[in-house]
Order: C-alpha cells, then sequence, then structure tokens
C-alpha cells in the first residue's frame, strides 16, 4: 500500500486500479465468508489453518499445507525484518541490511515471548500512526494541489493488467492473520467471523480510497517512479507517513512470529512434528519451544541474502492455504451433511469463486513458483499418505464421498441394466476370513476392480446370545483385507443356519439397483455339504443370482515357473460359456495373470459337431474381443467326459466347468459326480450363470450361439445312462 500503490496507479490508471482492487477484494471477501462459515460451525481449536483443513479433508491433507505454511510464516518474520530494515535506510542510508534484520528479529521475538496479549496490544498503536498516515495523505492531497516535481528516474516500461494485478494482490492476503491465534481466543466462533469481516471491509474501503487520493495528489510520472510518493503528497511529509510505513510491516512480523509457533504447535499435537514442540511455556499462554524453532529459522534465513524468490513461493503458500479454506466451506455446503449447521450461511458457489479466485491468482502472480508449492505440498501429501496413522475424527471427505454416491445411484436406478452394462459384483461367503484368503484373494481377481467384492462371514447361533462383537470381527476382516493388499468390504452376519443365511444375505446385500449378483462360496470337504450348495443354487437361480464354486490349489506343481495356462470347459452359449468366458478374461486383466493363455475346450460328439462348435467359437471370440486358443475333441467310444477333462487340464493353472441345476432330490448324486470329476483336478471354479443376461454377457444378442450345439455343460454330472455307465 505505501511503498507500490503509486506504481499500480500510473500503470494502469485510476478505473483498473479500482477494478484490481475490487476483484482483489471479492476474492478476500469471499474467503472470509468461507472461513466464518467453518469457524461457526464447529469449535477451532489450536492451529488456525491447519486445523481447519485437517479436520476438514483429512490430517494428511492437513500436514501436507500446515508444514509448509508454518515454514512460510517462519520465513516471513525474515522477509518483514528486511523489508523495515530496507524503508529504515531513508533515514539512515548507511544502515547494514542483515545486521538490522537480525535485531529486528530479536525485537519481535522478545515482544512475542512477552505474550500475545502484549504484542496484541502494541498493534493498537501501530494501528493509529496506520490511521495517522491515511488522514495525512488524504489532507496533503486536498490541500497541497498535484505533485509534479521534475522526474529524474527512469520511466519503468508499461505492465499489463494482469501483471499489475499479481503485483498489487498480495497486499490483501492478510485475511486470516487473527487465525492462527484461533487457541487464544475465549469465544472463537464469535471472535474470527466478525474480526476478519471488520478486517476485510475495512481494508476494502482504505484499498478503494487510497488510488483515488494518490491520482488527485501526485501526476503519472512521479506515481510511476517514485516509490515514495506518499511522502511527497501527504501532510508534513515523511514524519507522518514513514511511522505508519514502519508501523504496518513491524504489525505483520509480529502476527507472523505469533503465528508460526502456534501452527507448529498443533502439528506437534497431531505427530506432524517433534512431541516437544507442543508444550507451552511455564506461564501456560505461549508455545516456547515453537517460538524458538520459528527464530532459529528466521535468524538463518537472514544469510540467504537475496529471498525475492523465496517471497514469491512463500506467497504461494499462503494462497493455497485460503484456497483450500474456500474449498473446505464448498465442499462442506454441496455434501449435505446435516452436521455442517454454521451461523454464518455462505452459498457454496460465492466459496468455490473464492477457492477458484486463490488458485488463479498463484498462476497469475508466479507459475513457476505456483508449480514448486504444489508439488511441495503434493510430495508431503503422498508421504505422509504412507506414513502417519488414520485418526478417529470424521472429516469432510466421508460427506463429500456420501454425496456422490446417493447422486450416482439416483441417476443409476433411472438407467435399465443390459448385458453391455453387467458386472461382476461379488460376495464371498467364508466361515473364517484368514483361512479363506486365497479363496477372497481370487473373488477380487474375477472382478479385477469392475465391480464390488463384499466379504461376508456367516456365524451360526442366536443373535441375542452368541458372544461375537460384529463391530470388531469386521474391523478384523478388514485389517487382513488391508494387509493382503485386496480391495473388499467386510461384513459379517448372524444367521440360524447357513443355507437359510446365504439366500437372506445374498438378497439384502446391496442398494439401490447396486446389488451383488454372484455367490463365490469354497469347495466344501463332504459330500453333505456341497448337495446343500447345489440346493442353494436353485434358489439363487430364482432370484437371479450366479453361483461360483471355488475349488483351490496354490500352485500346479507340474506348472512352476511356465507362463500359466486358464482352462475353459464348453458347451454352448446359452447356459454358462459366457460366464466363463467374462471370468477367465477378467482374471487374465490381473498384473499376477497377465502372461496366462486362455483356452476354450469343448467335447464333440461327432466331426459335424466339432466344425459347427469351432465355426460358431470362431466367430464368437473376434466379436467378444477375448484372446483364447480353441480345441474341440471328438469323443472316442468308452471314453467319459471325465476321464477327457482330467486328462486335458491337469496341467491347467484353472479350470472353468459348467455348472447345471439338479433335478429337485437328487442333489447328493450330482454332488457324488463331481466329486468324482473335480477331485483330480487343480484349482478349478464351477461356474452356474443365474443373471438375467444368459449368453449375452460377452457378445450381442444377434450374434448368439444357434441352437443344437452340444449340451456339454450338463457336466460334471451327466445324466445319460451311456455316460454312467462309463464313469
Amino acid at each position: 500500500m505505501y511503498l507500490r500503490f503509486g506504481w499500480v496507479v500510473g500503470q494502469v490508471g485510476l478505473m483498473h486500479t479500482l477494478i484490481i482492487v475490487i476483484i482483489s477484494n471479492l476474492i478476500t471477501l469471499a474467503t472470509a465468508f468461507s472461513l466464518s462459515a467453518v469457524a461457526t460451525n464447529s469449535q477451532i481449536g489450536v492451529g488456525g489453518a491447519y486445523f481447519i483443513i485437517s479436520r476438514s479433508l483429512g490430517i494428511e491433507i492437513g500436514g501436507a499445507i500446515g508444514l509448509p505454511l508454518f515454514l512460510s510464516q517462519a520465513l516471513s518474520v525474515t522477509l518483514y525484518a528486511f523489508g523495515l530494515a530496507e524503508s529504515i535506510r531513508i533515514i539512515w542510508p548507511g544502515i547494514h541490511i542483515p545486521t538490522a534484520a537480525f535485531v529486528i528479529i530479536i525485537i519481535v521475538t522478545y515482544l512475542a515471548f512477552r505474550g500475545a496479549d502484549i504484542a496484541l496490544r502494541i498493534q493498537i498503536p501501530i494501528l493509529g500512526l496506520i490511521a495517522v498516515s491515511l488522514a495525512a495523505l488524504i489532507l496533503g492531497s486536498l490541500t497541497g494541489g498535484k505533485y509534479a516535481a521534475p522526474v529524474t528516474a527512469a520511466i519503468p516500461p508499461a505492465a499489463g493488467f494482469w501483471t499489475v494485478f499479481a503485483v498489487f494482490f498480495p497486499a490483501v492476503t492478510g485475511v486470516m492473520a487473527g487465525l492462527s491465534l484461533s487457541g487464544d481466543l475465549a469465544e472463537p466462533r464469535k471472535s474470527l467471523p466478525q474480526g476478519t469481516l471488520y478486517a476485510v471491509l475495512t481494508g476494502f474501503a482504505i484499498y478503494l480510497t487510497v488510488p483515488v487520493v494518490l491520482s488527485v495528489g501526485a501526476d503519472e510520472a512521479n506515481l510511476l517512479t517514485d516509490s515514495l510518493i506518499w511522502t511527497r503528497i501527504a501532510l508534513l511529509g515523511p514524519w507522518l507517513v514513514l511511522p505508519g510505513l514502519w508501523g504496518a510491516i513491524f504489525s505483520s512480523a509480529v502476527g507472523s512470529m505469533l503465528g508460526a509457533p502456534r501452527t507448529l504447535q498443533a502439528l506437534a499435537m497431531d505427530r506432524l512434528a517433534p512431541r516437544f514442540f507442543s508444550t507451552r511455556g511455564k506461564s501456560g499462554r505461549e508455545p516456547r519451544n515453537g517460538m524458538i524453532a520459528t527464530l532459529v529459522l528466521s535468524l538463518s534465513a537472514v544469510f540467504l541474502g537475496d529471498l525475492n524468490t523465496v517471497a514469491t513461493v512463500v506467497t504461494m503458500f499462503f494462497l493455497s492455504v485460503y484456497g483450500v479454506i474456500n474449498l473446505v466451506s464448498a465442499l462442506a455446503s454441496l455434501s449435505g451433511n446435516p452436521a455442517w449447521r454454521p451461523t454464518i450461511r455462505v452459498h457454496w458457489s460465492i466459496s468455490l469463486l473464492g477457492a477458484m479466485g486463490a488458485f488463479g491468482v498463484m498462476v497469475l502472480i508466479h507459475w513457476p513458483a505456483t508449480a514448486v508449492a504444489l508439488m511441495t505440498e503434493l510430495f508431503l501429501w503422498l508421504w505422509l499418505k504412507r506414513k502417519i496413522r488414520k485418526e478417529p475424527w470424521g472429516d469432510l471427505r466421508r460427506d463429500i464421498y456420501e454425496a456422490l454416491i446417493r447422486w450416482a445411484l439416483v441417476k443409476l436406478v433411472r438407467h435399465p441394466m443390459t448385458a453391455r452394462n453387467w458386472r461382476p459384483h461379488i460376495i464371498v461367503f467364508v466361515g473364517n476370513t484368514e483361512e479363506r484368503v486365497d479363496l477372497v484373494r481370487f473373488g477380487a481377481w474375477l472382478s479385477e476392480d469392475r465391480g464390488v467384492v463384499t466379504v461376508c462371514e456367516l456365524v451360526e447361533g442366536d443373535v441375542m446370545t452368541l458372544d461375537v462383537d460384529i463391530t470388531e470381527r469386521e474391523k478384523k476382516i478388514r485389517q487382513i483385507l488391508n494387509d493382503e493388499g485386496i480391495v473388499a468390504f467386510a461384513e459379517v452376519n448372524v444367521v440360524d443356519d447357513v443355507e437359510r443365511g446365504i439366500l437372506t444375505v445374498v438378497q439384502t446385500n446391496g442398494i439401490a439397483g447396486l446389488e451383488s449378483n454372484t455367490v463365490l462360496i469354497g469347495y466344501p470337504d463332504t459330500k453333505e455339504r456341497l448337495a446343500m450348495f447345489l440346493r442353494i443354487l436353485r434358489n439363487l437361480k430364482h432370484i437371479q443370482r450366479s453361483l461360483l464354486i471355488g475349488k483351490l490349489e496354490l500352485l500346479n506343481p507340474v506348472r512352476e515357473g511356465q507362463p500359466r495356462m486358464i482352462h475353459i470347459w464348453w458347451g454352448g452359449l446359452y447356459r454358462n460359456g459366457d460366464m466363463m468366458l467374462l471370468f477367465a478374461y477378467l482374471l487374465k486383466c490381473n498384473p499376477e495373470w497377465r502372461d496366462a493363455s486362455i483356452r476354450i475346450l469343448s467335447v464333440a460328439s461327432n466331426e459335424l459337431v466339432k466344425t459347427q462348435t469351432e465355426q460358431t467359437l470362431l466367430k464368437l471370440l473376434p466379436e467378444s474381443r477375448i484372446d483364447a486358443e480353441i480345441e474341440i475333441i471328438v469323443r472316442e467310444k468308452k471314453v467319459g467326459i471325465h476321464e477327457i477333462i482330467r486328462r486335458k487340464s491337469f496341467e491347467a493353472d484353472v479350470v472353468f466347468l459348467g455348472l447345471e441345476e439338479p433335478e429337485e432330490g437328487k442333489e447328493s448324486d450330482y454332488a457324488l459326480r463331481i466329486q468324482d470329476l473335480v477331485d483330480c483336478l487343480p484349482t478349478c471354479f464351477l461356474v452356474h450363470n443365474g443373471s438375467l443376461f444368459r449368453g449375452e454377457l460377452v457378445t450381442p444378442e444377434e450374434a448368439s450361439m444357434p441352437p443344437g450345439l452340444a449340451d456339454f455343460e450338463r457336466e460334471p454330472a451327466p445324466d445319460s445312462n451311456e455316460e454312467k455307465s462309463d464313469e
């Protein structure tokens, strides 16, 4: 305001200067309103901006911004000290700038050590000096006429509107100076909004007045060339202006010295900085260790000499904080959280415009410094995301996710499900997750990030008497999944018996059209339990759910060290073949199976059926865009299908077999035939497609396989007398 406002008016003229002032202050006003909304919605603790961001967007985002914010506040003390020392040179030309800055930092720190109360009391006479200097400028302009002395310095080159805007904007970035003292306020919900809004509006009025006064009091040439034009225009000249200038700089230095230790204190309380920075001094008010750290950093920065580049990056860090505060207010309003009940309500569009303005101004001021600041914060966020523990407080991210989910679900139910849209949403039933991690991992592989995977433990018993802590057990399952790197949801259900429990859970799992459509169960140890699964299959088919029964081997020893092979035993698109082919493709998409090859095998009763099957598959595969080999085996007399499957797939890593619905009452016989085949195979999945889109999951309807093909998917439990006698 004192040193650069004249240059701004001289460069772009009065009208454009007023436009710059209005735009800048509107961004600042939006930030003040956003801050007021956040401050009146919840209690603000120690740390000001860091506290708000960490409790709203998470501790890792708060830390990524809070750590640079502390450094910026500490370096600001040095920057203001240099500015004050250089301004003193006006009356003391021979002063040594670094030494003077060193002494100024010591004085500022001494005042801060005495306590915030004393430091803030000193701000009152400083405010008076600034008011006197403003009055002197106005009176001098009105009574002294236009200052138009001969210009001796070179006229600076013309600057564009946005260049001048970038020069001016840092003058309005003190909007949250009081926020750093949030932990010291008796009533922060009342004091922060009032103090911030009054300060912004007062500054707005002054910034609108000063350019008018300067344009009246001096000509354009002197405004452009004389950085001390105030002293030429004002009443009594430098005697009233310089104390105001020095007071303004000193005031900013004191504010930074008070704010930096409190930001560091809040970081230490959240264990993002050494714990000893979280303690206060004997007086119980000031974070003394944090002040010592700030003092050391500020004094060390004196020896850097040229701080221009540092000053620009510091400005970027401050602006990023302002932008994020606006973003927090906008997202909190948009999320629709019932807990968002600020007494000062701000429409989300105002906060969003404030955020866009702050981030936009960063680029306008200096885009390389913007890149440095944002990359630094991004690096810190990535590092903290991996290193820090999760805090129990609820933050804004969950509100955002829930709002997005609700919006998406409302849109989802308005669009009908088609075969083209079908995704495998798999629910994996296990008795104990630790013991069936491999089955869960296959469930995630078969979904391959295309659908939702739910891991469900069923506990048999009475929910009123059973001694099971469901919440703790779900937490334990989530920990197991995280440790194994499996992306899935955890669920624990207490049921009277497993058979009815599976059907109940499957029907209730999901929300608003996003429900589990595929059940994955581990291969049982007994025929009776397998027969129960086959009875469940019949019920699942009626509610349009598919069933996978998985028998797992850790690794096929025959093929260890060789590229993996996935076998699909095919019998026709109208039954289970399309689902098996889709699951094989999704399995191959996983990085651990990317080198695998897919082979489709089928058994034909004669050469004619073999030719028909080959032709159909050769047409199907290009249309489905799935790369697979084809092998059709003509069945020899007296050679059973089970024997063919065992001989061909003994070395495969995964085998997919179709599973047919058995006749009611014959589940045990079917289970015996399944055991006869599966017990001699490596890892395999028995697949029953119970979805609405049987035959349509990999190709459009018009590409469906014509009737008449061998219905092999009645295997592995054929009903023909010939097969029974063969086996």
